[in-house]
């Protein structure tokens, strides 16, 4: 359900919410919350609003309690029309509010429909009254009561603490709540009593049973039982002022008495809880000029069985329907004079020839029924009926169903055709109310009854003659302040529980209406009902307005536009742009007038583009051009609508490829521009590599060089001390050698008597033989080389190295020959890693720095 909540302050200005009757109460409550807390959100004086806005939210479970029932339809269906009056200063702030009720069902009392409960209060009672409280009203826990049928179904609206606490913050002290819950248990006891049949001359009797109900009765309203029981039993007749006769009543009149007792004591009380939520908030003429109403009424009702209730309540949906329609169409036509539009609209089906069937003069339903119950005779159903066939069968809204029993009538609605029973519709209209039961109830004991029925009403409809007895149709219709309801409402209810009062208030007024739709029965969430849905849009005339819609321009935002704003939606499509002065001030005449010329080629545009085939020289009927205004039909809606999405979406496709385009670009210089940094990075990572490349290069020559210089010395320092040990030895005393054989540089073995020291190649020299070594030894004895070449082991590394002697093989050589060219030392490993690191543990006796010089590199 959605409806748009409107807020009007201005002088007799309000909003009017025409609910259906299944979501009437609800959507009612949300508005007026809604009201209420928008009318109070002001920081002057906080406390007096938020009194009044504490009360107005308060008087709901109130009227709710005891105007509500659940019915087939709904469970929190309001069985009353409400109108609710905000009062407001001038301000704008909420300063009181008035409540005023239509036409409460007091027959609900008494009777319920099949599947149907009584008012929410009654069930409240029965489910949420303590232990204290039921013995106090004389309701024990397992009685049953005959006009509450299904008490076991379990709603929200049963909670009574909830009533309870709302009487209390509108004032409704402990006292007064006592004395209205001791009425309501007076009338459930008295539902229960039930009459036997005796004779003609006798009264009816009661049973045991029911006459312990009537006690109860009697002791909750605080009358004599006694009293009580020939009251209901027998029937006061007056012949003159004097004469007074006492006639004992049927088992059906008995029932009809009882009944009527009931529903006169729960409407006088309803109508006391009313005015007393209205003195409790209720303010005074003089601190109020603005007001916001909204009014709660029945939706259209059509049942299996139709009655007076469904004929009074259809009748008021008819008024107001028919009040929609002239504000609508007023509303079209003084838009259409103001700004110069000719037009020529098409008639419509009017519901003013269904409203003369119902209330016209001087024949019609309800003067023909008003006379009948005028008339001192019993009620005749088929009577009736042949006299409203002879007086009322030229009206075409009328008709009956020729195969039905029962005698009835059928009425054309605006929302479709109901049959109604006229069985029972006389005694219903004239609401009869015998003078002896109204005086049993002014001599009761309780304050709240005695308060309720008073002593002139009494007095004054005994001496009313019968012909001005104001029936119920009478009372609903009243527009007169005169006008009274018979012995019950003072003359002010009168005027402002009638209809014609009502619509005065709505021609008065600016009005909004809210329609609300049930989707589906059951209440379940995003079900929708086509059939229901559909039935609920002719109850409460919106199909009705959808058909005088499509005869003209629709009444809306969209329907009815301004030259600026129709520039500032569909101005896309011809590339218009609105001026910026007349966009901040669109409501000047000439300055609108002047977009005329721009409106008109945006509407050619669009003219040309529809198919002439469908609409052959109609454009003059879609679109109409004003003073200041466009006036478009739904057809020439839906074009404009049409070519601005499509003019959007070219405009939308250019703005994605341009879009695409730059940000394909923005890619490609983020591409570009990462690789140059890439590029960069890595330049910067090569370069210092390089560098330390280059170092390292730098170092490694430097060693080099060192090492190089520091085996040139060696190398040189041996050659020196071979020399010296030379010269030296050619000064001893030893024997002289052969020159041959010092030649060669040979050892004699057999000619040296002695060990001589043995002279080798430097280390150097050594390396450089690599891979074949070649050790010359020169002695002078043999001993000196047999323990030279023990100690290094040469014959014994088989496999490893070729080690060749002068004395064996090759003869003597001279160790003091120089080599020849340059000496250069490849090296692919370092000599350190065959190091001897542990010194006596190899296998032979070559190790450390001997072993490096003699392993092959």
């Amino acid at each position: 359900v959605s409806f748009r909540l409107q807020v009007c302050c201005y002088y007799h200005h309000y909003c009017l919410a025409f609910l259906f009757v299944v979501l009437q109460t609800w959507t009612s409550r949300c508005l007026m919350k809604y009201y209420a807390t928008v009318a109070a959100s002001s920081q002057k004086c906080q406390d007096t609003v938020e009194r009044i806005e504490r009360r107005v939210l308060d008087s709901n479970p109130v009227m709710e309690a005891f105007g509500n029932a659940c019915t087939l339809r709904n469970n929190n269906s309001s069985r009353f029309g409400k109108y609710i009056q905000l009062q407001l200063n001038s301000s704008q702030l909420l300063v009181g509010a008035s409540v005023q009720t239509y036409l409460l069902e007091k027959t609900r009392v008494a009777f319920q429909a099949p599947n149907e409960r009584n008012f929410h209060i009654f069930y409240q009672m029965m489910k949420g009254a303590t232990e204290k409280q039921r013995c106090d009203w004389e309701m024990p826990c397992n009685q049953k009561f005959a006009w509450l049928p299904n008490a076991d179904k379990t709603i929200e609206e049963n909670c009574l603490q909830e009533t309870v606490e709302a009487m209390i913050s509108l004032g409704i002290d402990e006292d007064q709540q006592k004395q209205i819950f001791r009425v309501l248990a007076g009338i459930l006891q008295l539902g229960n009593v039930n009459f036997s049949p005796v004779s003609e001359s006798q009264p009816c009797d009661l049973d045991e049973q029911s006459k312990g109900f009537l006690h109860k009765t009697a002791t909750l309203l605080q009358v004599p039982a006694d009293e009580l029981q020939e009251c209901v039993t027998v029937r006061t007749l007056r012949a003159g002022k004097q004469n007074v006769l006492l006639k004992p009543c049927t088992q059906s009149e008995c029932t009809i008495r009882r009944d009527c007792l009931a529903k006169v004591i729960y409407a006088q009380l309803f109508e006391w809880l009313v005015t007393f939520i209205n003195n409790s908030m209720c303010a005074d003429s003089s601190k109020w000029c603005n007001f916001i109403g909204l009014l709660d009424v029945y939706g259209f009702e059509c049942f299996l069985l139709n009655n007076l209730e469904q004929l009074c309540i259809n009748y008021a949906n008819e008024k107001l329907q028919q009040h929609f329609v002239a504000h609508y169409l007023k509303a079209q036509q003084e838009e259409y004079v103001a700004e110069g539009l000719e037009w020529s609209f098409i008639r419509y089906q009017d519901n003013q020839s269904c409203l003369d069937l119902i209330e016209g003069s001087p024949t019609s339903i309800f003067s023909l029924l008003n006379e009948e119950c005028r008339l001192n005779r019993a009620s005749d159903a088929k009577q009736f009926r042949v006299r409203l066939e002879k007086e009322l069968s030229g009206n075409t809204r009328m008709s009956w169903d020729k195969f039905s029993k029962q005698p009835h009538f059928i009425v054309a609605h605006y929302a479709g055709n109901v049959s109604y029973q006229i069985e029972g519709m006389m005694e219903k209209n004239k609401d009869p109310v015998p003078p002896e039961l109204l005086s049993l109830l002014q001599k009761s004991e309780d304050p709240l009854l005695q308060s309720l029925f008073e002593a002139s009403d009494t007095d004054e409809n005994s001496s009313r003659p019968q012909s001005k007895v104001v029936t119920v149709v009478s009372k609903f219709r009243a527009s007169c302040a005169h006008q009274r309801f018979s012995v019950l409402v003072q003359p002010k209810s009168i005027m402002q529980n009638s209809l014609d009062s009502l619509m005065k208030i709505l021609h008065s007024t600016t009005p909004h209406y809210t329609r609300c739709i049930k989707p589906n029965p059951d209440c379940r969430p995003l079900t929708f009902m086509k059939e229901e849905v559909i039935t609920q849009l002719e109850a409460c005339g919106i199909v009705e307005t959808i058909h005088i819609s499509a005869a003209g321009f629709p009444i809306s935002t969209i329907g009815w536009v301004p030259y600026a704003s129709f520039l500032q939606r569909y101005g896309v499509i011809r590339n218009t742009r609105l001026p910026a002065q007349i966009n901040n001030n669109d409501g000047e005449t000439e300055e609108q007038a002047s977009l005329s010329p721009a409106v008109q080629d945006i509407l050619n545009a669009v003219l040309k583009t529809c198919d002439p085939s469908t609409n052959p020289n109609n454009n003059n009927l879609m679109v109409h051009c004003g003073k200041t205004k466009v006036f478009l039909t739904h057809v020439m809606l839906e074009l404009l609508e049409e070519q601005r999405d499509r003019v959007r979406s070219q405009k939308a496709f250019c703005i994605q490829c341009c879009w695409h385009r730059y940000q394909r670009r923005q890619r490609a210089i983020r591409t570009q521009s990462a690789t140059r940094i890439q590029a960069v990075v890595r330049a910067w990572l090569v370069r210092r590599e390089v560098k330390r490349w280059h170092k390292a290069a730098l170092a490694i020559q430097s060693r080099w060089r060192c090492w190089r210089a520091q085996l040139d010395a060696l190398a040189e320092a041996e050659l020196d001390d071979a020399e010296d040990l030379q010269e030296e030895e050619e000064c001893s005393s030893l024997p002289l050698m052969d020159l041959l054989l010092k030649e060669r540089g040979s050892v004699q073995l057999s000619s040296v008597p002695e060990p001589v020291a043995v002279r080798s190649w430097p280390l150097g020299l050594a390396m450089a033989s690599a891979p074949n070594i070649t050790v010359a030894f020169t002695a002078t004895g043999f001993q000196k080389v047999m323990s030279l070449m023990a100690t290094l082991r040469i014959p014994f590394r088989q496999g490893e190295y070729k080690v060749e002697t002068n004395q064996f093989d090759q003869g003597v050589a001279s160790i003091r020959a120089q080599p020849q060219g340059s000496v250069k030392l490849h090296m692919q490993r370092s000599p350190l890693r065959y190091a001897d690191m542990h010194p006596g543990h190899g296998a032979d006796g070559v190790t450390g720095f001997n072993q490096i010089l003699l392993e092959k590199t």
